[in-house]
């Protein structure tokens, strides 16, 4: 058992790492501050291979395994949450959907432009009464000859303003019970009937935009269905798997620079004529942020490396979830009072990383529904 990173994923890290600090870090204070969408900064991330990280290279992808994928998303991470949460979603929910579910002739319209960078991606399952209970969406997908035609709303629906294709869930059997009668599709953004009804204003994340979304006898090719009529609901359970460690990754970025940033914080603040890190109540609290953030990489990464073997990895992705952002809540409020008052003021990012840390508990599953699934496969 080896637990060293290869040379490659090491790399891949670095050479991440490299491109956030110069092209993402300069700015994401002020989008923060502003709730500024970072459109440039994603328009590049796509011309680097960025939206397709793990898609083949035959599709437009760059060709990686998952765990290079996670690597990548925490280096993002640790930089600007809200550019995280648009790629992750791009890749582990978008791309993943149309690549694992779609028949050729979607591949190459619709996962082809999204691997290659050249269209942005986005998710639609929750709705304003579906959201832990996501069988129970109302929206639907009635076929009216060679159309299917979707009416409903989505809520919480990240990059709902950036986003050129989305991934729709839809009854398609609106009499079906709780869960079945549910498919998927492919909906390109222009698409007639589709419209943005409200930007949310957030509490992190906040440059990335969350949009509630609203289909008004939108009419879409019977062909950009997503596998069978009534496998929706089975193909989000699948697709949220990898989502969840997408998100885990996430939540590690954010803890790294909580811990990186409290660290360098304790090494120069001077009370009582001494570094508060000289103080064993702040070195005991970066010894517990350090073991939690290496216990919930090492569950991320475990989880990433059954996914990309192709093994059964549901409960692994739940745990990883939970703990990742459970801890990362935790870490992070630590480092804000590492920092004392001045943690409390926007001077510093460890107000930012606080923020941004909490909505990693709720979405891609709360950490209640994250127990229930955890619960159902220990207890099988």
């Amino acid at each position: 058992m080896n637990f060293e990173l290869s040379e490659d994923h090491k790399l891949i890290k670095q050479y991440v790492r490299d491109f956030a600090e110069a092209e993402i870090a300069p700015t994401t204070a002020e989008r923060d501050r502003k709730s500024e969408c970072p459109t440039e900064i994603i328009k590049k991330c796509g011309e680097m291979g960025y939206f397709g990280m793990f898609i083949p290279e035959e599709y437009g992808g760059a060709g990686m395994d998952y765990l290079s994928y996670v690597l990548a998303i925490e280096e993002f991470a640790r930089v600007d949450a809200s550019v995280a949460v648009i790629l992750s979603v791009t890749n582990s929910l978008a791309a993943y959907s149309i690549f694992k579910f779609g028949n050729e002739d979607q591949k190459q319209k619709f996962l082809v432009p999204l691997a290659s960078g050249k269209k942005l991606g986005g998710y639609m399952l929750t709705e304003a009464g579906a959201g832990s209970d996501a069988g129970s969406l109302r929206a639907t997908a009635i076929l009216k000859g060679d159309n299917y035609v979707i009416n409903g709303s989505k809520m919480f629906i990240t990059s709902g303003l950036m986003a050129d294709t989305f991934i729709v869930f839809a009854k398609t059997d609106p009499e079906a019970k709780s869960g079945r009668g549910i498919s998927a599709f492919v909906v390109d953004a222009k698409a007639k009937g589709l419209s943005v009804s409200k930007k949310e204003n957030k509490l992190g994340i906040r440059s990335s935009d969350t949009c509630e979304m609203v289909f008004e006898d939108c009419e879409i090719p019977k062909e950009n269905l997503l596998g069978e009529e009534g496998d929706g609901f089975k193909m989000a359970l699948h697709i949220l798997d990898g989502g969840r460690v997408g998100i885990s990754a996430q939540a590690n970025g954010i803890s790294t620079a909580a811990l990186e940033n409290a660290i360098k914080y304790a090494n120069e603040r001077k009370q009582f004529n001494r570094t508060i890190g000289s103080f064993q109540a702040i070195q005991f609290k970066l010894a517990d942020m350090a073991t939690k953030l290496e216990a919930a990489r090492l569950l991320m990464i475990q989880a990433a490396w059954k996914k990309q073997n192709e093994m059964k990895c549901t409960k692994e992705c739940a745990m990883s979830k939970v703990f990742s952002s459970e801890s990362c809540t935790w870490i992070t409020n630590q480092a804000v009072q590492i920092f004392g008052g001045y943690g409390y003021m926007n001077e510093y990012p460890v107000e930012r990383l606080m923020r941004d840390a909490k909505i990693t508990e709720l979405y891609e599953g709360t950490s209640e529904v994250q127990r229930i699934v955890i619960s159902r496969n220990i207890m099988k």
